[in-house]
């Protein structure tokens, strides 16, 4: 049984049921003991959230375990709530309203791939409740004024003083209206909020911030004296950066700027920053230009990576920041996926040097991104007949196949070719000064492979 995909289970409410809610809780309980604590359970603000976070709080108790409701709260608080102890989040983060989703955590770190794993296995098989007097006990907790509280702190150590900055955030009537309008307040900003009510109707806007759903942020920065604007999804764990103009600024000039950032204020000997294949070179450019390096992993597993590079490094290796595009990890405040924590950040961050002036040193090359048509039992063939044609093609190119194949190619330019994990495609990346061309290229080689492996 795989429930599992690349951020917990997600899908639509017909298929994360009650009943599947209930099992997971169940197999969570039977994977843990009593003494590893009681494990809190929250919510985002879609409406079929309420029942499933009683299904699963009665698979919890039921075998064995306490619970603590933290209700409704942004995923990264739901992390933070769950340092210590283990937690359980129904989100389906930035997926339409009519999808939910589980995310499962232990002490503020996702569960990792074995983990799943092992709830998946459990579920299939059905673990036994627990005797009549051994159920274990719930109430309510509420963790959100400290997860504010941390935050707000945190941010202080970077930066510059907010004082009176004008910053537009549009929540996107998700959980962040909850969290990032008050930590910015607190750190001194003039904030706008938009769309800050919580609605899991989602009426204002499609919950994923992109370009074309961030439109009225976009002409509010564009129209007003707000320094730049912030986006958010559903559950508070993606961001996205617009500057005054209103423009959407690229995911991973925002994720280069908070890389070298972190790399040069670390301390230690060997600064690390987790990324995925995607991301771009600026990346790699930005954290060598501080003292430190870049090492990837797949798409989703961001806590795999730290804890690998972790288990593999010296006493002087430390991972300072994680991330991938939207999503990222501050592992010196904690190991989940925060875009609170990032808002704060950023805004310290721009408070201090100006937007444009993080951007100049960034080499802001274009970016494109295609799919290629491709069955999903064709894409172990076509993923084989790659890995030998796309180095042939770019022999100057350094080839990593960890992820699909990614090709560096010289002064910064990448490709990288992959399965989508979702839908029927093979997923083309590149960015180079000649975009267009390279795309091509790499587009005609797998479309090839495609037609190779028929």
């Amino acid at each position: 049984m795989d429930l599992f995909g690349t951020a917990g289970i997600r899908g639509p409410v017909t298929e994360v049921t009650p009943g599947l809610a209930l099992a997971v809780g169940q197999a969570v309980a039977a994977r843990l003991d009593p003494s590893d604590g009681p494990v809190v359970i929250g919510r985002d603000g879609r409406e079929t959230g309420a029942a499933l976070a009683g299904a699963a709080e009665a698979g919890l108790t039921s075998g064995g375990l306490d619970v603590r409701r933290a209700g409704q709260l942004p995923t990264p608080a739901l992390a933070f709530a769950s340092r210590g102890r283990h937690g359980l989040m129904l989100t389906a983060s930035h997926n339409p309203p009519e999808d939910n989703g589980i995310k499962l955590f232990a002490d503020g770190t996702e569960y990792d791939r074995a983990a799943e794993r092992e709830i998946e296995r459990l579920v299939d098989s059905g673990p036994d409740q627990a005797s009549h007097d051994q159920w274990g006990t719930s109430e309510e907790i509420e963790p959100l004024a400290a997860y504010r509280d941390s935050v707000t702190e945190y941010a202080q150590r970077v930066g510059a003083p907010l004082a009176d900055l004008r910053i537009a955030v549009d929540c996107g009537t998700g959980m962040a209206g909850l969290a990032t309008p008050q930590v910015l307040t607190t750190l001194g900003a003039d904030v706008r909020a938009l769309n800050a009510n919580v609605d899991g109707q989602f009426p204002a806007r499609e919950s994923k911030p992109t370009a074309e759903t961030l439109t009225d942020l976009s002409r509010f920065v564009a129209d007003g004296p707000a320094a730049f604007g912030i986006g958010h999804d559903g559950d508070a764990d993606r961001i996205v950066i617009l500057d005054g103009d209103g423009e959407v600024v690229h995911e991973d000039t925002i994720l280069a700027i908070v890389a070298e950032h972190y790399v040069d204020r670390s301390e230690a000997g060997d600064p690390v920053v987790v990324t995925t294949p995607n991301a771009s070179g600026r990346i790699d450019e930005r954290v060598a230009a501080a003292g430190g390096r870049v090492e990837r992993v797949r798409l989703g597993a961001l806590h795999e990576g730290i804890a690998r590079v972790r288990e593999a490094g010296t006493d002087e290796t430390t991972v300072v920041f994680a991330a991938e595009p939207w999503k990222h990890i501050h592992p010196e405040f904690g190991e989940w996926i925060d875009a609170v924590v990032s808002a704060a950040v950023l805004s310290r961050l721009v408070a201090e040097e100006g937007l444009d002036s993080l951007r100049d040193p960034v080499a802001e090359r274009p970016y494109r991104k295609v799919s290629v048509d491709c069955p999903d039992d064709r894409k172990a063939a076509v993923m084989e007949r790659l890995h030998g044609r796309l180095p042939e093609t770019f022999p100057e190119a350094t080839v990593d196949t960890d992820y699909g194949v990614r090709l560096d190619l010289p002064d910064g330019e990448w490709t990288l070719v992959r399965p989508s994990g979702t839908e029927p495609y093979i997923r083309v990346y590149a960015e180079s000064d000649d975009v267009d061309a390279l795309v091509e290229t790499v587009r005609g080689t797998v479309e090839r492979a495609v037609t190779d492996a028929e």
